[in-house]
């Protein structure tokens, strides 16, 4: 069983029996404990005492009690679901969007799932021939992890070769490759998969607003079916509520045909194709969430500015009481964060008037307590062989490739001196043919 806090009506309600305890009188109790029946009749004198919450207190066993950023999404969630209250929300419009990666799961061990799966593909899989474009691109990726030194435009770089490196690929190939990936051990830390690398405290986020009938969709700049692939099993989110990076699909014999003169067979799977369609960050998520979901949000969970543009279409003239939250990644013993930086986005955050979730100080654990920071990478190690590139030569091999090249120089130089005394000798002959006729010419004319 997790272990679950109490609501501010939870505490409430003890507090007052804790108080007619010591004053010997008898409470009269107002508000439930969430998921109890309301009192017998309004102005009773005498009401059913309520144990504490077992039920309640196992929603966030990953989360500190005071956590500020958690008090304040369950008043927000008691509030919105209570009928007799004006901030009431059907549960028709509960709706919550959330980023992915940094914000559901990892994205520093030591990059973005996405990028290593981009980098592997690349440089490693034999299945491709990647051509210099893809390559390059390939060993950014692998080069510039470690110490985040990516290009301004890098987003963009691996969006477009991945729409690439993926192309051909069926739905359910995609997948399997997705999922051989994940069942590898994240670099970086010990007792973890890619696969496992979930927040576990925002997992509960995600089940504590599903049980109170939130809709929940990610709402991610990764690749729309690596999401899927990766939140299976893990969240019980359904694929048409995952939105991402999308390329073009087409069926594998449709070619160059346009979809209305094509007819779907038997014969045919849908297949990726390299043409990007849409890089799902910062405001092209407003427009995704708006086409694809059709409501306007009430919650909205990020970690970063790709996100601010969805917090700012959840809360700025929303009809409805709506809140914003920004994790900030400051957890530097058990995670890879940097205090430093994440105290001044907090600033910035909160003066956008979001909620900040920090990791080191309102979270009981990360990822599982048996999982470890090694503080150690085999990131270079494992892309180190990428194709294109020659690897070096053994002394062995350098010495007999010297020794080649010698000879070869060697047998040159004889041909080009031999060749040098058949011209020579070609030309002494022409030359004592031209003094022959020469001589002729004279006897001829003497006569």
């Amino acid at each position: 069983m997790k272990k679950r806090r109490y609501s501010i009506a939870a505490l409430l309600t003890a507090a007052s029996l804790a108080l007619a305890g010591l004053t010997g009188c008898t409470a009269v109790i107002t508000a439930p404990m969430p998921g109890a029946e309301a009192s017998p009749a309004a102005g009773t004198k005498e009401a059913e005492v309520l144990a504490p919450d077992e039920e309640y207190e196992e929603v966030f066993a990953q989360w500190k009690e005071d956590a500020p950023a958690l008090n304040t999404l369950v008043e927000y969630v008691e509030s919105v679901t209570d009928e007799s209250s004006p901030d009431y929300i059907p549960p028709v419009d509960r709706v919550a969007v959330f980023d992915m990666d940094g914000t559901l799961m990892g994205e520093l061990y030591p990059t973005y799932l996405e990028y290593y799966m981009l980098a592997w593909r690349i440089l490693k899989d034999p299945s491709i021939e990647p051509d210099e474009e893809m390559l390059e691109v390939g060993r950014t990726l692998r080069d510039c992890a470690l110490d985040k030194s990516f290009p301004e435009d890098m987003p963009m770089q691996h969006a477009i070769q991945a729409a690439r490196a993926y192309s051909g690929m069926t739905l359910n190939e995609f997948a399997d490759f997705v999922t051989e990936i994940l069942l590898r051990d994240v670099d970086g830390f010990e007792g973890m998969t890619y696969g496992e690398c979930f927040y576990l405290p925002m997992v509960e986020v995600v089940e504590y607003l599903q049980e109170n009938d939130f809709k929940c969709f990610v709402c991610s700049g990764s690749d729309r079916f690596i999401c899927r692939t990766l939140i299976e099993g893990m969240l019980d989110i359904p694929y048409e509520n995952i939105i991402g990076m999308d390329v073009a699909l087409e069926a594998t014999n449709q070619g160059e045909t346009d979809g209305l003169d094509y007819l779907y067979t038997d014969m045919d799977d849908v297949v990726r194709t390299d043409q990007l369609l849409i890089k799902n960050l910062k405001m092209n998520k407003v427009l995704q969430i708006a086409q694809e979901i059709g409501r306007q949000p009430v919650l909205s969970f990020g970690n970063s500015s790709g996100d601010c543009s969805m917090h700012n279409y959840t809360i700025d003239n929303n009809p409805y009481k709506s809140a914003a939250f920004m994790l900030i990644a400051d957890d530097e013993v058990r995670d890879y964060g940097n205090a430093e930086k994440a105290e001044g986005l907090r600033t910035r955050w909160e003066e956008a008037g979001y909620h900040v979730i920090s990791m080191a100080n309102d979270w009981n654990t990360i990822y599982g307590e048996n999982v470890v920071k090694t503080g150690t990478f085999h990131w270079m190690e494992e892309l180190a062989d990428d194709r294109g590139v020659e690897e070096a030569a053994t002394p062995e091999e350098e010495n007999a490739a010297d020794d080649a090249a010698a000879d070869e120089a060697e047998a040159t130089e004889e041909t080009e001196d031999a060749a040098d005394t058949e011209n020579a000798d070609a030309d002494a002959d022409t030359n004592a043919t031209e003094v022959e006729e020469t001589e002729t010419v004279e006897t001829v004319n003497k006569g």
